[in-house]
């Protein structure tokens, strides 16, 4: 498959390389005869050089880009080019553009001192744009601006995600929207190896600061895939476009123990537009995972299991690639991504069972240690070309990855290595996606696409136990498993949208067929499954005024279940509390309606929706006795296993509601509220799980900038205790705090937070079945941590300005 991918990359950059080839004469014999430009860049006030100013010479009579180069660190340049006629421009961020116009150049040339003065209006523009809102509000999705979060920096995704309006992230870094874990979660709209084969652990690899924006995609259009009811996250990572060099590096430490560096750089001359974003980390932390369980039975002792594990990670993550301008209508991009990441876990679990017959204890000690590696590399080429009219656009996208990960762990069990567990994964996968946006009179448009994804992921899963007889290890023929899982998905679709005075639309159709192989060749279990599914969108728009509109959406979308969860082999993590995969389950579909309700009046800004989400088979995780028996110390305890099934019909009813207030350029406060209720029937070996649950969240952040231009930035958020059949799940409180100060004209920042400011990120949750009750205490990242990280960026804005180039389709509000 390496072969092959590399293979199709060089053909087809081969194939427009040779398209672009300028034909005739003049292509065939060189001007050999070239004169140097020679010349410094200055400040205008301060007389200082700029070093990374632009300068680029334009054909006098094509109005096309010739030739390019940076100033050096004293702002001089010098520049090779044949006899012609040129225009000449040298530019630099945040400075008014120097022009010469018609220059005829038959000999070198000292352009002297070119003095370029502040764009004063340029840089108001900036500092509104920046922090007038963190959120820009689309037809389809909410934009959520990641350069300006204080609190995140030196963290990951993760922390980014968490902070994100309408987004959680519980205890074992699973993300949610609006309360629903069904989320589907692109990088640069497509799914990547960077989210990998455990898209939690991925997100916490990730830097923060590789991140520009976040896509809240609530109510999707037909272009993007029916996967996920709840939506999609569209993570965008950094990337300039802007002429010369420009980048900016990022070091950061911790407590706990953490450490990190990452760097984004940015080269563009003439055609050619490179760039990089290299990062690794270091982290070290401690958790908890507390569980106690009571049994009915007054015969079964009952069980306190606590779990306590410090994690290391060092992950090394590298995005490079080339942006080839062909020609003014057409671009070629080719990029690699090389993901390596290593996780080693030391967890300590602490049995202690209490017999109800004679008031005994005993104990048992199981140690864990896991050594965890993984390795992505992606490759992906994509061409876009822009025709005569705006917006007519055709692109089309091919990307192939490779991810492994490999876990390895010897367990000891009071003293004694009993258990060697070895899980070999291997995932490869083949993304091909084709659109064509074609723009009819004014305000209406036409949109069509193919999307072919091919994935085939192969787990082997190896259990040696110890044989006391012996005193070796031998392969356990009954947990020893190898899983096969291909999911081969055909999607097309096609949507309209038009614009009709104050009111909007966009229609769409998408149709996708998915086909899936379970293979299981050491139990000789084979299943296989081909579903067709059309999903059909509906996104309408009235603008009340400039400042005020009205939304409405509907869509239908599933959730496919994951690999992990129709692996029907144990875990062994836990001997009394394992997870066990369904390989029977089905998709969860899911229709929805959304209402909503944009204003902004004087400083403030409100975003509001109310949804109605109707689901079916919705894929449930239940806990249930197992009806076997496992001896610990001398002590008969019964299994526990917790997994997936298509248990339930789901509605779920919300509002949502986003408040910006920004009274001055240097105070901005946000609130976001989401209260749902949850109505759930169905039923599992024939006792009721229906459910009938309300809860709510709220999110607070505070941004003021206090006297020295110290920025202080405070974010709360609280979750509401949940109910349903079997679960009972406490509220939780958490505060982040976090401070920064820029320096040297704003090329460097300085950066402290404290995330979990009181220690009070912790899950609880009491467990109810027919037969037991179960009360857990998870405390994933160990509680409070502190950060401090400090930015350096060369030819580069502060933040980023918001930018209307988005993909077809898209109606902005």
């Amino acid at each position: 498959m390496h072969k092959f991918s590399l293979a199709f990359i060089a053909l087809i950059t081969c194939l427009v390389t040779l398209n672009a080839q300028p034909k005739g004469p003049e292509n065939t014999v060189p001007n050999l005869k070239k004169v140097v430009i020679v010349g410094t860049v200055i400040d205008n006030e301060t007389r200082q050089p700029l070093e990374y100013a632009t300068i680029s010479l334009y054909s006098h009579k094509e109005e096309k880009i010739i030739d390019g180069t940076i100033t050096d660190i004293n702002g001089a340049f010098e520049i090779k080019v044949p006899k012609d006629i040129y225009d000449i421009k040298v530019e630099y961020i945040s400075y008014k553009s120097y022009q010469l116009k018609n220059q005829n150049i038959q000999s070198d040339l000292n352009l002297g001192m070119i003095a370029l003065e502040l764009d004063v209006a340029a840089l108001d523009a900036v500092e509104v744009i920046a922090e007038r809102t963190t959120v820009e509000i689309k037809l389809d999705k909410k934009i959520y601006n990641v350069g300006k979060d204080l609190t995140v920096s030196g963290g990951s995704v993760s922390d980014v995600l968490d902070n994100v309006p309408s987004v959680s992230v519980d205890a074992e870094g699973n993300v949610a929207l609006r309360g629903n874990g069904n989320v589907r979660i692109l990088i640069n709209g497509k799914p990547s190896g960077l989210v990998g084969l455990n898209s939690t652990e991925a997100l916490r690899q990730l830097p923060a600061e590789s991140i520009e924006k976040v896509e809240v995609i609530t109510s999707p259009s037909a272009r993007y895939e029916a996967e996920g009811t709840a939506g999609i996250l569209n993570i965008i990572l950094r990337r300039s476009k802007l002429q010369g060099l420009n980048g900016a590096v990022t070091v950061n430490a911790g407590h706990p123990n953490s450490a990190g560096v990452s760097a984004n750089i940015n080269y563009r001359t003439g055609d050619l537009n490179f760039f990089n974003t290299t990062s690794y980390n270091y982290r070290e932390s401690i958790g908890h995972w507390y569980n106690d369980v009571s049994y009915f039975d007054v015969n079964t002792p009952d069980l306190s299991e606590k779990r306590n594990w410090e994690d290391t990670r060092k992950g090394f993550t590298t995005n490079a690639g080339v942006e080839w301008y062909v020609n003014d209508s057409a671009s070629l991009t080719s990029a690699i991504v090389y993901s390596n990441n290593n996780n080693l876990n030391n967890s300590v679990n602490d049995i202690v069972q209490f017999d109800k017959v004679n008031n005994t204890t005993s104990t048992s000690l199981r140690l864990d240690p896991e050594d965890e590696e993984g390795e992505t590399i992606q490759y992906s080429l994509n061409f876009t070309k822009d025709f005569k009219t705006d917006g007519h656009k055709f692109t089309f996208d091919f990307q192939f990855e490779d991810s492994d990960e490999n876990d390895y762990s010897l367990i000891n069990s009071d003293g004694i290595d009993s258990d060697i567990l070895t899980t070999y994964e291997d995932q490869e996968n083949i993304l091909l996606q084709t659109d064509y946006v074609l723009p009819i009179g004014e305000d209406s448009q036409f949109e069509m696409g193919y999307r072919g994804n091919f994935n085939n992921r192969v787990t082997d899963y190896i259990v040696e136990l110890l044989n006391e007889d012996t005193g070796e290890f031998e392969v356990n023929a009954g947990l020893t498993n190898v899983f096969d899982f291909k999911q081969h998905i055909h999607a097309v679709y096609t949507q309209y949208g038009s614009k009709y005075g104050k009111f909007s639309y966009l229609l769409g159709l998408r149709l996708e067929n998915t086909r899936t192989t379970l293979d299981q060749p050491t139990s000789g279990d084979f299943k296989k499954k081909n579903l067709t599914g059309l999903f059909p969108t509906v996104n309408l728009n009235y603008e009340i005024s400039d400042d005020e509109s009205i939304t409405l959406g509907f869509n239908r979308r599933l959730s496919r279940p994951r690999g992990f969860m129709l692996n029907p082999f144990p875990s062994r993590s836990s001997l009394t509390n394992v997870f066990q995969g369904n390989p029977d389950l089905d998709p969860t579909y899911s229709g929805k309606f959304e209402l909503g309700y944009l204003n902004r009046f004087g400083d403030f800004t409100l975003s509001s929706a109310i949804y109605y989400q109707h689901s079916k088979n919705v894929i449930t995780f239940v806990s249930k006795e197992t009806g076997e028996i496992v001896t610990i110390k001398d002590k008969e305890t019964p299994v526990v296993q917790r997994g997936p099934v298509n248990l339930a019909t789901d509605d779920r009813y919300g509002l949502e509601m986003n408040l910006n207030y920004s009274p001055t350029r240097k105070w901005r406060i946000n609130t976001d509220l989401n209260f749902f209720q949850l109505k759930r029937d169905g039923e599992f070996n024939g006792k009721d799980f229906g459910a009938d649950n309300f809860t709510w969240s709220a999110r607070l952040t505070n941004k003021l900038t206090l006297p020295g231009n110290i920025d202080w930035q405070t974010n709360m958020d609280y979750r509401a205790p949940s109910k349903d059949t079997q679960n009972n799940r406490k509220g939780r409180y958490a505060a982040n705090l976090a401070f920064s100060k820029d320096f040297f004209k704003e090329k460097a920042s300085l950066a402290f937070n404290i995330r979990d400011l009181l220690n009070s990120r912790r899950f609880q949750n009491e467990i109810t079945t027919d037969s037991f009750t179960t009360l857990q205490d998870i405390q994933f990242r160990g509680g409070r941590t502190y950060n401090v990280s400090f930015t350096y960026r060369f030819n580069q804005k502060k933040k980023p300005e918001r930018s209307g180039n988005f993909r077809g389709g898209d109606m902005e509000m």
